[in-house]
């Protein structure tokens, strides 16, 4: 997430909008993982602030989308930011 000229973590209406962020996992169902913060590095081609959500299944992911709830989050982003978005399906973990 890159907000807006503008906007930061400190603007009431980005502070507003995490608030709902915040409150938004247990009113969908399926979500199985909820990560976000803010960045901490001043790399220029660095977002602002990043969210890693898991679902249990592909279909709680499709539903999650248009989800009420969901939808009032991304009107109140919309206003203050832009995103990216890759959806992927974990694989089994390697390690050494």
């Amino acid at each position: 997430i890159k907000f807006k000229p503008g906007f930061n973590k400190d603007h009431p209406k980005v502070a507003a909008w995490k608030a709902m962020l915040d409150e938004l996992p247990p009113k969908v169902s399926g979500v199985v993982r909820w990560e976000c913060g803010w960045n901490f590095s001043n790399r220029p081609v660095a977002y602002d602030f990043g969210l890693n959500s898991g679902f249990a299944t592909r279909e709680d992911l499709e539903a999650y989308g248009p989800h009420p709830a969901h939808q009032e989050v991304v009107a109140a982003l919309r206003e203050i930011a832009d995103w990216v978005i890759c959806d992927y399906e974990l694989g089994e973990w390697v390690s050494d």
